[in-house]
């Protein structure tokens, strides 16, 4: 997915000392008809998880009557993007040559490294758009990598009355074969109504919760749909209650503490104010760094690289929780 965002911020990620809950702030994805996206990473609180750095959470969207996705060839440097539906399809083409489908409960990895291009396009084989859009940050040593593309459909378990489907990493008895550059963790957990489960997960992750549906506390704090509850290092266990009447769904993030700093504007992942700029201008003058995407239709043939801001894009401060 794109960050569409016309004048978007520089952001540098690093440690944080930041441990309770992020807020979402709305977002329109893709012109003035667009969907909103509601986004929880990055913020100044917290910009990383692990290595993820970036999360976007959406509908449900009826793409009957409305515009739905539609996102035009754009690029990305130093990461890996992750799909994971919950409700919808969507058509996805990239420069690596691939045109595949994101489908509930399948996930989709594409490896940018160096660089690459995609498109995303909501079809019309499902009335309801709904899911989440992840970044995860390429460590140095990785990031110039190839283009790389992953499909997997985990096999749900159930936990006494909850279903866990982790799509990378692994926890408990589950482990996704999809590789990643650093240790994560990426899991969809459904509870039933009143369900609580308590998870044994690595106490050398970070972990965050992010509430899709439903009323749920994590370590007894209340979440609200899109909220972002961090847990730090050195837990041994995560425990999650629906306190609601109806079901509840979760994604689950989780991952070694990142130990670089990042420079992150637009969908360029890098170190430094140069590396940005030159993947901007490499971007506008169609080098084939980025490749081309074949068979995208739309009215727009590739999303233009927003203006630099004015000032070299420097780091700030990490900020204090």
């Amino acid at each position: 997915m794109s960050n569409t965002d016309v004048a978007p911020s520089e952001v540098t990620c690093g440690p944080s000392r930041f441990t309770g809950v992020l807020h979402a702030r709305e977002v329109p994805l893709g012109g003035p008809r667009a969907i909103a996206v509601r986004r929880t990473l990055p913020q100044r609180d917290r910009t990383l998880i692990g290595a993820w750095c970036f999360a976007d959470h959406y509908g449900p969207h009826d793409v009957r009557s409305g515009p739905g996705m539609d996102v035009p060839p754009h690029p990305h440097t130093g990461l890996q993007t992750v799909s994971w539906l919950f409700a919808g399809e969507i058509e996805h083409r990239d420069s690596g040559g691939v045109h595949a489908m994101v489908r509930p409960g399948e996930l989709n990895l594409m490896t940018a490294g160096a660089g690459i291009c995609h498109s995303e396009v909501s079809t019309k084989a499902a009335s309801v758009l709904h899911g989440v859009q992840l970044w995860v940050a390429l460590p140095a040593a990785a990031r110039d990598t190839d283009r790389d593309f992953a499909h997997y459909a985990p096999t749900p378990r159930v936990i006494g009355s909850s279903t866990l489907r982790v799509f990378l990493g692994e926890l408990g008895d589950s482990r996704s074969p999809v590789h990643t550059f650093t240790p994560l963790l990426g899991a969809q957990i459904d509870l039933a109504p009143g369900a609580e489960l308590t998870l044994d997960v690595d106490a050398t992750f970070e972990h965050g919760v992010l509430l899709d549906r439903g009323a749920v506390e994590v370590a007894g704090t209340p979440l609200a749909v899109a909220d972002l509850a961090y847990q730090r290092p050195g837990c041994h266990e995560l425990h999650l209650a629906n306190t609601g009447t109806g079901p509840a769904r979760v994604i689950l993030l989780g991952g070694l503490p990142f130990g670089e700093e990042l420079v992150m504007w637009w969908n360029f992942v890098g170190r430094s104010h140069d590396d940005i700029a030159a993947y901007r201008e490499l971007w506008q003058d169609h080098d084939a760094r980025f490749g081309a995407v074949s068979g995208y239709t739309g009215t727009l043939s590739r999303l233009p690289a927003p203006p630099l801001p004015n000032g070299r894009l420097k780091p700030r401060p990490n900020p204090a929780g």
